[in-house]
């Protein structure tokens, strides 16, 4: 269901939202633009809470059940918290598995299954879990034109489950046939370098019946990388130098400072930021506490708009997602949690094949090896990729934007939608515009490619909602 087109606008029935909702879902009548919550989708690449581009229009928030029409005041049925057991790491690796698997076999029944995978590991459970139940599964990967292949490592997984397999590879500039149509379907609530799926949208019915996707196991499976005892004002910090993307906070203040917010944009998302957090009743576990925070509102209004892809061809199911996964979180030591453990453990154990083929992210080596990759064990792989670098002849492209706004004709048809009269201009004035495009072309494309993907963002939402800044 388009967002941009189809807002939750009748309450009569009853509405229970799980706990990480699969689609967004929004109530109210548009009518007056919030600027202040585009200023905060500019830094961080998504919407806040119930934020939309509408101060009217509210995003229903995640595990609450809403009786009543037209107030979008929920009641909450399931609150994050923290209540570490007393087990053992094979006892939790034993739940995990019962569980997970429990959940994808609800999920995909006879279906036949379609299966993104990569090289990582949250896919590789997926795998190994689909591959013992038994499913029929058509898997597919893609890597980035004139990039590192990442098909190398997910083909192998596919070949190791018995499935079938698609390896795409994602062309340059397939963003602007495709513009219109990911604009419709994500409601330009989510900034467009990222979702590489929409060049192949035409191709996913074919494979099968039903997503399964992998998405937040890496969150929800490993510490968050601070101190267990951090203050909650460095907290806050930690969590805003996660969230904020290169280059947003600079845009944010901008776009603040042309719409003539008052005070200063900088305090407005700390305050809004540390009420947030403030709010998770997790007062004794940091990694708890920003995990539920990343939950809450990244999963759900970052994640889950990029679904919508998916979504739009094909049923999708994410066991991460399911409520029973996020409560089985809530009772795991973090000891447990740190450092990927579960899963790692239980592709182990189902899959020891599964399990040797080489992890991306700690490549070359596995899931037995991977505490290895450290100097001086990771010097001979290091030292081959220096070599590979140095002589290769042309740059690898690691990144989606690199492949949408680089090279000529990919800046004739940026320019051609952030300079149409009818709609940026709406907004904002075409010199603020201008000097970001300057300044992704002659200072920083890396630092600045995310506020170029923002205002193209921008541009495509006035072409959905077609509301004039107030």
């Amino acid at each position: 269901m388009p967002l941009a087109s189809n807002p939750l606008t009748d309450l009569r029935t009853p509405v229970r939202t799980p706990i990480i909702p699969v689609s967004p879902r929004f109530v109210g009548e548009a009518q007056t633009l919030d600027l202040e919550a585009i200023c905060v989708f500019a830094a961080l690449g998504f919407f806040l809470d119930q934020d939309s581009y509408y101060k009217e229009v509210k995003a229903l928030r995640p595990a609450h059940t809403y009786d009543t029409y037209p107030k979008p005041v929920g009641t909450p049925w399931f609150t994050w918290h923290y209540e570490p057991r007393d087990i053992t790491l094979r006892q939790a690796v034993n739940e995990f598995t019962d569980l997970f698997e429990a959940i994808i076999d609800e999920q995909t029944g006879s279906a036949n299954v379609i299966l993104p995978l990569s090289g990582g590991l949250d896919s590789r459970t997926q795998a190994a879990a689909l591959a013992y139940l038994k499913k029929d599964v058509h898997a597919f990967g893609y890597r980035f034109e004139r990039g590192l292949d990442e098909t190398y490592y997910s083909s192998q997984i596919a070949r190791r489950c018995g499935f079938a397999f698609e390896n795409w590879v994602v062309p340059k500039g397939y963003l602007w046939s495709e513009v219109d149509r990911l604009a419709t379907i994500t409601g330009c609530y989510s900034e467009f370098t990222h979702p590489r799926q929409m060049a192949f949208l035409d191709r996913y019915a074919a494979l099968g019946e039903v997503f399964s996707v992998g998405h937040w196991g890496d969150v929800l499976f490993d510490d968050m990388h601070v101190p267990d005892d951090l203050a909650f004002d460095d907290q806050v910090s930690a969590l805003l130098r996660k969230i904020v993307k290169p280059g947003g906070l600079e845009l944010a203040r901008a776009l603040w400072q042309a719409w003539a917010q008052p005070g200063h944009f900088d305090d407005y998302l700390r305050e809004r930021i540390t009420a947030l957090l403030h709010a998770i009743p997790i007062p004794h576990s940091a990694n708890a506490r920003i995990r539920a925070f990343k939950s809450l509102y990244w999963a759900t209004r970052w994640t889950a708009v990029n679904l919508a892809i998916f979504q739009s061809v094909r049923p999708v199911t994410a066991p991460y997602f399911d409520d029973r996964m996020c409560q089985f979180i809530c009772t795991v030591p973090e000891k447990w949690l740190a450092g990927r453990q579960i899963q790692v453990e239980y592709v182990k154990r189902r899959s020891p094949e599964l399990a040797r083929v080489p992890w991306q992210e700690h490549r070359p080596f596995n899931l037995y090896t991977y505490r290895w990759n450290k100097m001086p064990y990771q010097l001979p792989y290091v030292a081959w990729w220096k070599l590979k670098s140095k002589w290769s002849k042309s740059k690898l492209i690691q990144r989606n934007w690199e492949l949408q706004f680089c090279g000529e004709e990919n800046e004739l048809r940026l320019r051609a939608v952030l300079f149409d009269q009818s709609t940026l201009s709406m907004w904002m004035p075409e010199e603020l515009v201008a000097e970001y495009l300057q300044r992704f072309s002659h200072q920083s494309k890396r630092e600045y490619s995310h506020a170029i993907s923002i205002l193209l963002t921008l541009a495509m939402a006035i072409k959905q909602y077609r509301v004039p800044a107030s």
